[in-house]
């Protein structure tokens, strides 16, 4: 099944109903949560592996300090920002597997295809009936069994950072926070929004390979949406069309 996470920080149009979304479950969770220093500790296959789904790394849910903390950062993080910034801005298009572990802890697979700027479709694994499309405007969430979708301004949810033709995290967005160890490079990203409240988006980078390995938005409850992805190949050419809103077969519900 689908969260609601991924779009975070949107408020969710009528009808919204429709889309299944997993029951928020308290961010403490024994034996599950996990840090990038604690993943050190053993084995972890997050994009290692060809043809393997990976263990996402579940933040650890203490990670969330206030922002003024973070109001400086020294040169090391500095660097590390604009490496990610610049491997993001080298993307063009990127396809890949990938694996979502909801705020209850489940777990749903399936595909993904990125066309900058702004195109993105995951088709996630029956039984999950979702899709998830967006246009370079806007960015629908869709139902195959309902043939209902809801859709959202791509401009309002993070998944916009990700799809940014070129993009200086330090410059464009409000980035809180920059670490690294030897398996990751984390820059997370605040948004406030009067209405709705405050999320955040966390990108993890391989210190290694420098390719992406995962991101986690954190809605304004405070709940996380772990995505991890992999089998990662950036020359492929992808079909425009799949990119497309269809505002014929799939309605949106009225409000």
């Amino acid at each position: 099944m689908i969260t609601a996470s991924l779009i975070a920080g949107v408020a969710a149009p009528s009808g919204a109903q429709t889309v299944p979304v997993p029951k928020p479950a308290p961010k403490a969770r024994d034996g599950v949560q996990l840090s990038a220093s604690d993943a050190q500790k053993g084995p972890i296959t997050t994009g290692a592996t060809a043809g393997a789904p990976p263990d996402p790394v579940i933040p650890d849910p203490h990670r969330n300090l206030p922002a003024n903390i973070f109001a400086t950062f020294d040169a090391s993080q500095k660097a590390q920002a604009a490496k990610v910034s610049s491997y993001l801005s080298s993307l063009q298009t990127l396809v890949g597997n990938f694996v979502q572990v909801g705020p209850d802890g489940s777990k749903t697979k399936g595909d993904f295809y990125i066309q900058k700027p702004g195109k993105v479709r995951f088709e996630y694994e029956a039984p999950s009936p979702i899709d998830i499309i967006a246009d370079g405007s806007s960015l629908a969430v869709r139902d195959r069994k309902l043939s209902t979708q809801d859709i959202y301004p791509l401009s309002q949810t993070p998944l916009r950072f990700l799809l940014s033709d070129r993009i200086d995290l330090l410059k464009d967005t409000n980035v809180v926070n920059v670490t690294a160890d030897d398996l990751f490079i984390s820059v997370t990203i605040e948004e406030k929004q009067a209405l709705i409240g405050t999320s955040r988006l966390m990108l993890m980078i391989g210190a290694k390979d420098g390719q992406l390995k995962q991101w986690t938005v954190t809605d304004p409850q405070g709940y996380d949406t772990t995505v991890a992805v992999y089998n990662l190949d950036s020359s492929k050419k992808i079909d425009p069309s799949m990119f497309k809103i269809d505002f014929t077969n799939y309605t949106t519900p009225p409000g």
